[in-house]
């Protein structure tokens, strides 16, 4: 599994906002322009295709406007990539409260 895109892709705060946005539903190019003051339709268009190229959002055309989509796949790839992670901070976590419950008796 190639996670490199999608990490590189939720890298930039933006594209994680925008991320965020798409769970919530489906939004044109300008209703994600708009929930961003200080950053130009131009640039949230740059962040949408980096999204795109890493497969985390998909656009499609209705008439004149383009809708994008939140695809969770990749993150569930993302999530399963990590989950040895977890386990292993699960692991020190619960040796340290094993550790500090020892010394308080």
């Amino acid at each position: 599994m190639n996670t490199e895109p999608i990490f590189a892709a939720l890298s930039h705060p933006v594209r994680r906002q925008v991320v965020t946005l798409l769970l919530q539903g489906d939004r044109t190019a300008g209703a994600i322009a708009q929930a961003f003051s200080g950053i130009g339709r131009s640039a949230v268009s740059e962040h949408l295709g980096v999204l795109r190229q890493a497969d985390l959002v998909r656009e499609t055309k209705s008439g004149r406007e383009r809708i994008y989509t939140l695809n969770a796949e990749p993150l569930a790839e993302l999530r399963d990539w990590l989950a040895p992670y977890e386990d292993y901070w699960r692991s020190r976590m619960a040796s340290l409260a094993k550790q500090l419950e020892e010394e308080n008796k």
